[in-house]
């Protein structure tokens, strides 16, 4: 996960006390606002959940702290949360999960009601289900499946995923994919995009985990949904010859033989990224990123004819197992490019240094408004990679925890497994149980916002680039 405080606000709570917020941004996107006491108390719960070292917490201020303490503040805060974002083990962690969609469900200022949320299944298939702001991605996932009757035995091999449709061009791209620490409805309000949608889609890289969802019809329908509109949309190329006998499979509804053709195409397994700017081969190259079977291509393209078919690319292939580190930059106002810069569009930079020969490393800069998913795809690779993937990603304890609200209130932190009731009439009970009506919707009035002045970059160490050998070479 990327964290950042990239800015603070200023509250008056319901004594006329004034108090500072800090602005929580993940994978690229607002999530909550918290008080230094909030963080304080979950920081003193992971010490006792967890027996690892954890990274500094500032320390507590007997006096007002002025604004030059406040910006040190801010800045130690949102180093701590970054490394702890880069802990796999306190990622998947029910603590953290509990604690973000809290303060997310708190920011928002919303007691948990039930709404409508639509689903999609990647061509238009749409599965309307009772919801709350209070359930996490993984509620709302199971619910979706259990609505389709999907076997509950693959249900870690789907995920949610927000998508936009461009009407103007006709593309989609991948926006975001939902975590189980961020309720879909709250963060389909923040992300605010036009002709956005949350999708199922696959949740895996590893393409040997189509043979368990081809034995279940359920499963098999949502994989052959998805790999025929990936098809469509140009991101799974069809060579010519194919066109016609992938046709007939359609008509035949032979759904296990098309998938075991158009397996074999090229990018089939892979993420496709819109058009945007690399230094690789040279700087300012317009490029086309997908990432998939363990390696991320760079395809250069012409200007004039963008994204068509027809175009001539020269791809270049990077593993994932030969990039040592990677990391996400934020160009404020793209202060940090030229002016005559065409990548001065993009607010993101993924870069990452690649071992381009034995004992040779060399930086690879990639200006992209996707540049956070394309940095949680490589991360997801590399976790396979290193098997420490499970069909159950999170962290079981037998210990409670408790969120503090900004005001002092105490509730308790509901477990993600538990909140989730494979009887989805009992809406009423289980929004309850979740969540504390006491809620208070005052807690806070904002006063002002302050930016601050950094936010360098996050860097992420890749375990499985030291798995590589001479013969790798």
């Amino acid at each position: 996960m990327h964290f950042s405080i990239p800015d603070t606000q200023e509250f008056i709570d319901n004594t006329g006390a004034a108090y500072t917020g800090y602005n929580i941004h993940i994978n690229g996107l607002f999530h909550c606002t918290v008080r230094y006491k909030q963080l304080l108390n979950f920081h003193e719960q992971l010490t006792k959940e967890f027996d690892v070292k954890l990274p500094n917490f500032p320390s507590k201020k007997l006096f007002p702290l002025t604004n030059n303490q406040q910006e040190e503040r801010r800045t130690c805060l949102e180093k701590y949360i970054q490394t702890i974002g880069q802990n796999s083990l306190i990622n998947n962690c029910e603590l953290l999960n509990g604690f973000l969609i809290n303060a997310q469900q708190e920011t928002s200022n919303k007691i948990s009601s039930i709404q409508d949320i639509n689903i999609y299944m990647f061509k238009n298939n749409i599965i309307t289900l009772k919801s709350s702001t209070s359930e996490s991605t993984l509620c709302v996932l199971k619910k979706a499946l259990r609505t389709i009757n999907l076997n509950n035995n693959y249900d870690y091999l789907f995920a949610l995923y927000i998508v936009s449709d461009n009407i103007n061009n006709k593309k989609t791209a991948i926006i975001r994919k939902l975590q189980n620490f961020e309720s879909p409805i709250l963060t389909m309000n923040n992300i605010n995009i036009k002709n956005s949608k949350i999708v199922i889609g696959k949740n895996y890289w590893d393409v040997n985990n189509d043979d368990k969802l081809m034995n279940d019809p359920v499963s098999l329908d949502l994989l052959y949904i998805q790999t025929i509109a990936e098809i469509e949309r140009g991101w799974i190329k069809v060579p010519h010859d194919y066109t016609e006998h992938l046709d007939d499979l359609k008509i035949d509804n032979n759904k296990m033989e098309y998938l075991n053709v158009v397996r074999n195409f090229k990018y089939y397994g892979y993420i496709q990224f819109s058009a945007c700017y690399c230094d690789y081969p040279r700087p300012g190259t317009k490029v086309l990123i997908a990432i998939g079977k363990n390696e991320l291509s760079i395809r250069t393209i012409d200007d004039e004819d963008d994204e068509e078919d027809d175009v001539e690319e020269h791809e270049t292939i990077f593993k994932v197992t030969r990039m040592r580190c990677w990391r996400i930059t934020t160009l404020h106002n793209n202060t940090d490019k030229d002016d005559d810069d065409d990548t001065m569009k993009y607010s993101l930079e993924l870069s990452f240094e690649y071992l381009v020969a034995k004992n040779q490393l060399q930086w690879v800069s990639i200006s992209s408004e996707q540049a956070i998913l394309m940095s949680v795809s490589l991360q997801g690779m590399i976790d396979e990679l290193l098997m420490k993937k499970t069909d159950d990603v999170h962290q079981k304890s037998s210990k409670t925890w408790t969120y503090i609200m900004r005001d002092g209130q105490k509730k308790k932190i509901i477990k993600s497994s538990s909140v989730f009731d494979d009887d989805i009439n009992n809406e009423d009970d289980k929004t309850s149980e979740f969540i504390d009506k006491k809620i208070n919707k005052n807690v806070g009035v904002p006063l002002k916002v302050d930016k601050g002045k950094n936010n360098d970059c996050d860097i992420m160490e890749n375990n499985a680039f030291y798995m590589i050998g001479d013969d790798d070479l």
